[in-house]
């Protein structure tokens, strides 16, 4: 059973219109979603530098969403961080505390927007943005959490100094 060459022709070039619309729908799926990425954290590169008088200074700025997100590290494994003065400690999901392999300490009872919580305490060894790096910082594991950002509270940010200027929140270490 032989068929058409003009038939065989038309499933071909059929075949590769399809083809080349998947192309360019899996490029357009994955450019967009940089750009959102880009604009959920648009510190993903943490613009850092120390003054001559030894102070670490970190730059970021804020999301579309008026949040500070940026990229940073917690026992030298890379995460997300939302800066949150609203919260005592530094807040991790639990299931990316597992990932970090963070352990859990003593429960205690946090009061949230969302009500009362349980959650369990932890210590981490460093957490670091940029060239600012805390050492022995208190945090605590959150059960309710449903995402991967890290909620960055006072207990590392009363360690630092913090100075916003419209779009951007300078932060400084000093030695």
């Amino acid at each position: 059973m032989n068929s058409d060459p003009q038939q065989q022709q038309k499933r071909i070039g059929g075949g590769m219109i399809a083809a080349m619309w998947l192309v360019l729908l899996a490029l357009l799926v994955f450019l967009l979603n940089g750009v959102l990425e880009k604009q959920s954290n648009p510190n993903q590169q943490v613009n850092s530098f120390t003054t001559s008088q030894g102070v670490a200074e970190v730059t970021l700025l804020r999301n579309k969403f008026g949040h500070y997100v940026t990229s940073g590290y917690i026992n030298g494994q890379p995460v997300t961080l939302m800066l949150d003065t609203g919260a005592s400690d530094v807040s991790i999901p639990e299931s990316l505390a597992s990932r970090l392999d963070l352990k859990k300490g003593y429960p205690s009872q946090y009061s949230t927007a969302n009500g009362i919580i349980t959650a369990w305490s932890t210590e981490l060894d460093d957490v670091a943005i940029g060239n600012i790096h805390l050492r022995h910082v208190r945090a605590s594991i959150n059960p309710n959490m449903n995402d991967d950002k890290i909620l960055l509270g006072m207990s590392f940010l009363k360690q630092i100094e913090f100075t916003q200027r419209g779009d951007e929140l300078i932060l400084r270490q000093y030695p």
